[in-house]
């Protein structure tokens, strides 16, 4: 569980995002310097640096946008990271310097003009969680309807875009290495990540999100206030609920765990195979547990919507990867619209990292997922020339980003269920 002393720390300081790429690019690199010297001194054996640990932890927090979203990830992804700093990173999921209160009421009138003094009145002044793009308060409407106010960070798209120039340099690595798939992925991260500043699409997403799961016995999308929403400015109905952490620490019964997980997935798969639409930041600071045992889901600033052909190819991908079946997986690649290897090496190599990449889905019966299953996020780092040669379309970039955050949290949440036979449930459709 993620220190609540460095969580207080963070959400009570307050830094100003800087927004120069030269300036990011400087703070970025000492941040992985810092990242990579615990890792380097816990291979060693040596006692880890707590103190500069939580430097790095803030660092990565003041800077919000992509390098914020990468600690994050590596808070609940990457197993084979020190615990200490796995659990630093973690508080990222909820937690990094503020905005001033001042600011917020300033954003709040900018969208909302005189009305927003309603919601200033009641809002509360320290943040519930201060996310990578915006920071969320509690207050309350006129009619006494309890809301989730978030208000977005003041210069975070153009951090973002400074963000992306420097990933510019990936892009000329990309025309010499010949694999214009990376090329391809870059923009696909930097359309998506660009939209999450966009809170009116988020509004109307987190809308049909709540349309589709509106008869699920176990899922929640919490109501949006539209008459409240404006740019810069989401308001939705509050629904409270415990963390993952939290809920873990009850020792909560295999019942309970195998609801939560089976409500997890039907989000985050079965919408994907039956609305080709998805939610794609899948880490642990995005749901809550309710006491009835229902999941409420949040924060759809990254929803990605994919058409029938990409559908089919990747549903083709995964029942190919099942059989085994080298020839298939070949093929499906090319469906996919990339380049499926030549050789007989690159085309084992493909079969290993297909089969990495839908592990704990090869496996038919009821099951947990194991800690280890799946790529961690360093041995996608070592493959990632090998799947550039794929070429495969930017847009599968959330598509491998989705699955590898979703096993890192059923794994800690440790539901028993047939993963294969549900995924297949839905996929059958598709690659009949």
């Amino acid at each position: 569980m993620a220190d609540p002393t460095l969580r207080e720390r963070l959400l009570a300081d307050h830094d100003a995002i800087p927004t120069s790429a030269l300036r990011r690019l400087w703070r970025t690199g000492r941040s992985a310097l810092g990242v990579g010297a615990a890792l380097v001194r816990s291979r060693r054996g040596d006692e880890l640096d707590l103190s500069q640990l939580e430097g790095v932890v803030h660092e990565l927090g003041g800077l919000k946008g992509v390098a914020m979203k990468v600690g994050q990830m590596l808070g609940y992804l990457d197993a084979g990271m020190p615990p200490e700093l796995r659990q630093m990173m973690s508080t990222l999921q909820t937690a990094a310097p503020s905005a001033p209160l001042e600011e917020v009421h300033e954003v709040l009138r900018e969208a909302l003009g005189e009305r927003a003094q309603a919601l200033i009145d009641t809002l509360e002044p320290a943040p519930l969680a201060v996310a990578s793009i915006g920071q969320v308060h509690r207050a309350c409407l006129p009619d006494g309807t309890q809301v989730i106010v978030k208000v977005r960070h003041r210069g975070i798209e153009a951090a973002l875009r400074a963000d992306f120039r420097s990933a510019s340099l990936g892009k000329v690595f990309a025309a010499i290495a010949g694999t214009p798939a990376i090329r391809d992925i870059i923009e696909e991260a930097r359309t998506a990540f660009l939209e999450e500043c966009d809170f009116e699409l988020e509004a109307s997403r987190q809308q049909r999100f709540g349309e589709i799961f509106a008869d699920d016995p176990d899922v929640v999308i919490p109501a949006i206030e539209p008459a409240w929403c404006g740019p810069g400015v989401l308001v939705a109905r509050f629904v409270g609920g415990r963390s993952l952490a939290e809920f873990l620490a009850t020792a909560p019964a295999q019942a309970e765990r195998d609801r939560i997980g089976g409500a997890l997935f039907r989000f985050w798969v079965r919408t994907l195979y039956r609305e080709g639409l998805f939610h794609a930041d899948p880490h642990p600071g995005n749901f809550a547990i309710l006491d009835d045992g229902r999941v409420a889901l949040y924060d759809f600033g990254c929803v990605r919507q994919f058409d029938r052909p990409l559908l089919q190819g990747f549903a083709r991908l995964g029942e190919a990867t099942r059989r085994d079946d080298p020839a298939a997986m070949s093929a499906a690649i090319a469906g996919l619209g990339g380049v499926p290897p030549g050789d007989d090496a690159g085309r084992e190599h493909l079969r290993q990292l297909l089969r990495g990449f839908f592990g704990p889905l090869l496996h038919e019966g009821a099951r947990a997922i194991a800690a280890d299953e799946g790529f961690e996020a360093r041995t996608i780092m070592r493959d990632k020339l090998a799947v550039g040669r794929l070429q495969l379309p930017g847009r599968t970039l959330f598509l491998f980003r989705l699955r590898f955050g979703l096993y890192a949290v059923l794994a800690q949440l440790g539901a028993v269920l047939d993963w294969s036979a549900l995924e297949r449930s839905w996929a059958r459709a598709l690659v009949a």
